[in-house]
């Protein structure tokens, strides 16, 4: 599953934020129950399990209804009087069990809503043996992503509806009665009665169809694999598709609703070259005959794709590409979201995690491939290689806190396998993965991957199977014991070094100790980590740190680099000597060096364990003209300080005085229109500055986004997709009454699902307090839509966080309504993640007191941990930038 991205407005506006900037038994857990916590579903009984289910399903779109039937083969393992299964608001009848020879004997049914869970009981107890469990069931059409669920879109004939499914991480049972959990796999027939004038989409090509009484036609898909629950999908609606053939003869296609199938090309085949490119980098080839990849209209605010295996789903916004709205970033995520999702289809789908301990090896991984697969077919988005940087520093970022947890963590819940998707499972999981493969080497790493694969395929697999696989692959290398370090406990290592110079030989000291952001007193733990140690003249040196090291290099050239190439998962803190010779030559360091000296320098500037005028002194030796992704990095960091000085005007204007005289010259080289040579990077860059200027009160750019805004209102094409969603997000922010109204009037009269989900995103954006009100209301009407409404709130809560907050929390019953079940505990919290007082942290507290339980916690702690941090670094930071602001000027 693709982690949601954020709303159109954020991308236009929020992209300059620096966000981007001991042995468990594990294996047991996947195989016995889970201790019982109140109100949520557990692991089941192990007296039971299926080998294959036989389910139709009857939708009624109109009715928001479904029925469906189903035949599941069970294999009883010990003598019980009844089979528990996981089921989630469904109705039962004719339920009944048969041996394959013998009288079906009559089930009663007992719902437990809170376990979700269905038992079905027989007059005498079932010996061990082979059954057939019937029963006839049905249940209701959601309208967001949970089970069986409904998105209405607008087209230029009118409103259409469409179903689809989304099960994980676990609502099949809302869908099905099953064995809801990953280790539980069996095979699946799927028959569908739909309209006949729509199409049916399942994993499985169509084996059968046929139209039936009532207009409605029988669609019966193909058996599918052996696979977990929660990868079975349906989509019914009014859709087109296009194919082509893959190098294997692999069918792959993209589906859409009609009339847009053409916006998916790049998607589609931008996945023959992804699907050839894994094909060879594991070894097994894709099993299924097709690989579909199906885009629907709206959003979710917890994911943006899902891996179900050959039918991909994905959000419109990750799939199309409208060449009179779509820019490069646009085509960048398509790819990505396509590669990271068709990553899954081995690691996740083919082998699949036991357990939710080890949703990393799905996630993790499926993120780590995105950007190796992004990297090699694709070069030219990421021409300096900086991209891992993002990703690894970015997992730092949560990493650092008290609420953070190991790669491995202990799931025992739904809620708590729903937190489990989230910067650490993603980011830190990729940023290890390329750490590990960095430390064996890329053929070592890729043999280890291939046996796993080989030897786990259609069946499951803890983060252990996959290490021994690489450790025989990789002999003479502590593999085992780093990978363990870094995965089964949580935190940042702390690299300090220092250097000197004697008889022509630089000795380097590297002591470990543990960055944290919010635990300055906290007893490091103990890694051993890789560090790679580059001198002057570019001699390079490995040694694995366990607690303390000293490395030796030829020569005395400065300066000293340590984690040269940005691959280890840890931060540097260089002794001042060390640090002043790096800055001096921190122009000659490659780009993606110099990324990671800013980030690690700004991080520990950020805790005092640093200077700031360190990083601010860094970020003086950028050039105009310079790398695009440094300037990204100095663009963010000015963006990160600026949000340091709310509610401090005097400050705040000193602050952007400066920073808007250090980004104007860079903006001025490039230009507001695209030139035939900029890259992909030049590109962002320029959005990224239009919006941040405008943000830091520049009056010429403000003046310029409306000027183009106006043009555009009279010739929609005047504005070129690169320019579209900056220059929109720059009116909406800004905006007044009238131009509010104007942005209202493009969403109500916009016929295509994909920009009005974009326009009503934008009406969230005001920073005026009574428009940012306005939006709010809207978002509890009808007009929006079901999947926008919680997006428009979001958007407000970017400029007014405690008031999107007490709004959606004055209105939390409807609210509920407009979010993913598997959302509600993180969303509230992050309504309130960009307030910079401690009120704000009191109140997401006594939500999380009255609301949460005690298992569902982590994001509303993590968020509460943040802005407590926050406020109180604040106090130790503005003086020291105040003073260098000050000393600037002399």
């Amino acid at each position: 599953m693709r982690q949601t991205l954020v709303t159109a407005i954020a991308l236009a506006l929020a992209s300059t934020s620096l966000a981007a900037s001991a042995q468990s038994p594990h294996a047991a857990l996947a195989t016995a129950p889970g201790p019982v916590v109140a109100g949520v579903t557990t692991q089941l009984p192990r007296t039971a399990r299926p080998s294959h289910y036989s389910i139709e399903i009857t939708p009624h779109a109109d009715k928001m209804a479904f029925d469906g039937k189903v035949k599941i083969d069970v294999e009883v393992l010990e003598a019980t009087s009844s089979i528990v299964l996981q089921a989630a608001n469904l109705r039962f009848s004719n339920s009944t069990l048969a041996a394959k020879k013998g009288k079906p004997r009559i089930a009663q049914v007992a719902v437990d809503a809170a376990a979700q869970t269905a038992t079905f009981t027989f007059d005498t107890p079932l010996a061990p043996g082979k059954y057939v469990l019937s029963t006839d069931y049905s249940g209701i059409i959601n309208t967001q992503a949970n089970g069986l669920f409904a998105l209405d879109y607008t087209t230029a004939q009118g409103k259409q509806r469409a179903l689809y499914t989304q099960f994980e991480n676990s609502d099949a049972r809302r869908f099905v009665p099953s064995w809801d959990e990953p280790n539980f796999k069996a095979t699946f027939d799927l028959s569908v009665n739909a309209p006949a004038g729509q199409m049916v989409v399942s994993n499985m090509p169509v084996a059968a169809s046929n139209d039936t009484a009532g207009g409605l036609k029988r669609t019966v898909f193909q058996t599918s694999p052996k696979m977990s629950t929660y990868l079975l999908f349906l989509g019914v609606g009014d859709f087109e598709r296009a194919a082509l053939k893959a190098d294997n003869g692999t069918e792959i296609g993209v589906i859409a609703q009609t009339g847009k199938v053409d916006q998916a090309r790049f998607a589609l085949e931008s996945s023959r070259d992804v699907l050839r490119e894994f094909n060879d980098y594991f070894g097994v080839p894709y099993p299924l005959p097709k690989l579909d990849n199906i885009a629907a209209p709206g959003q979710s605010q917890f994911f943006s794709a899902m891996e179900n295996w050959g039918a991909i789903f994905t959000f419109e916004y990750s799939l199309l590409l409208d060449p009179a709205i779509s820019s490069v970033y646009d085509k960048k995520r398509v790819f990505t979201v396509a590669a990271h999702e068709i990553a899954h289809q081995w690691f996740g789908d083919l082998v699949t995690m036991a357990w939710w301990d080890d949703l990393w090896l799905n996630e993790g991984f499926a993120t780590w491939m995105e950007g190796r697969t992004s990297q090699k077919l694709h070069p030219e988005w990421d021409i300096d290689k900086t991209a891992a940087v993002y990703t690894s520093r970015g997992a730092m970022g949560r990493d650092a806190f008290a609420t953070t947890h190991p790669v491995v963590q202990h799931v025992a819940t739904v809620e708590q396998a729903s937190q489990a998707f989230d910067g650490i499972t993603y980011g830190k999981g990729s940023a290890v993965i390329g750490m590990l493969e960095d430390y064996v080497g890329s053929d070592a790493w890729r043999s280890g991957v291939r046996s796993y694969i080989g030897k786990r395929a259609y069946g499951n697999a803890v983060t252990d199977d996959l290490w021994q696989e690489i450790d025989k692959a990789s002999p003479g290398k502590q593999f085992i014991q780093v990978a363990h370090d870094f995965t089964l406990q949580p935190g940042i290592p702390l690299i300090k070094a220092s250097a000197r110079c004697t008889d022509g030989i630089t000795t380097v000291t590297l002591e470990q100790g543990e960055y944290t952001i919010d635990r300055p007193g906290k007893a490091p733990l103990s890694w051993h980590v890789p560090v790679a140690v580059r001198s002057g003249d570019g001699k390079e040196v490995r040694v694995l740190v366990d607690g303390k090291a000293d490395v030796q290099l030829p020569g005395c050239a400065p300066p000293v680099l340590v984690n040269a190439g940005q691959k280890g998962y840890y931060r540097t803190l260089y002794a001042p000597a060390q640090f002043k010779a790096l800055s001096a030559s921190f122009g000659k360091l490659p780009v993606v060096d110099q990324l990671g000296v800013m980030m690690d320098a700004s991080a520990l500037a950020s805790v005092g364990l640093q200077p700031e005028a360190d990083v601010l002194d860094l970020t003086t030796q950028l050039a105009v003209g310079g790398s695009p992704d440094l300037w990204q990095t100095v663009a963010r960091s000015f963006s990160d300080i600026d949000k340091l000085f709310e509610g401090d005007a005097k400050g705040q204007a000193a602050w952007r005085k400066y920073a808007v005289a250090r980004l104007s010259p860079e903006f001025a080289k490039l230009g507001w229109d695209n030139r035939e040579a900029d890259s992909a990077q030049v590109k962002l860059l320029r959005s990224n500055l239009i919006a941040l200027l405008a943000v830091m009160g520049d009056d010429t750019v403000i003046a310029e986004a409306r000027r183009r805004f106006a043009a555009f209102q009279a010739d929609p094409a005047s504005l070129s997709p690169e320019l579209r969603k900056v220059v929109l997000g720059v009116v909406a922010r800004s905006a007044d009454a009238a131009t509010w109204d104007a942005l209202h009037q493009l969403a109500k009269k916009e016929t295509s699902s994909m920009v009005r989900d974009q326009y009503y995103a934008l009406l969230g954006a005001a920073k005026d307090d009574a428009l940012a009100q306005r939006a709010l209301d809207m978002a509890l009407t009808d007009e929006p839509g079901a999947t926008n409404s919680a997006g428009m709130i979001r958007a407000v809560s970017d400029e007014h966080a405690e008031l999107a907050f007490d709004f959606a929390l004055a209105h939390r019953e409807q609210v509920d309504t407009l979010i993913d079940s598997t959302s509600r505990a993180r969303y509230y919290p992050r309504l309130g993640s960009e307030a910079n007082n401690l009120m704000m942290a009191d109140k997401i507290k006594a939500y999380a007191d009255q609301y949460l339980a005690p298992t569902s916690r982590r994001d509303a702690d993590t968020v509460i941990a943040s802005i407590q941090t926050r406020v109180k670094l604040r106090e130790q930071r503005l003086p020291q930038i105040l003073a260098w602001l000050k000393q600037k000027k002399r």
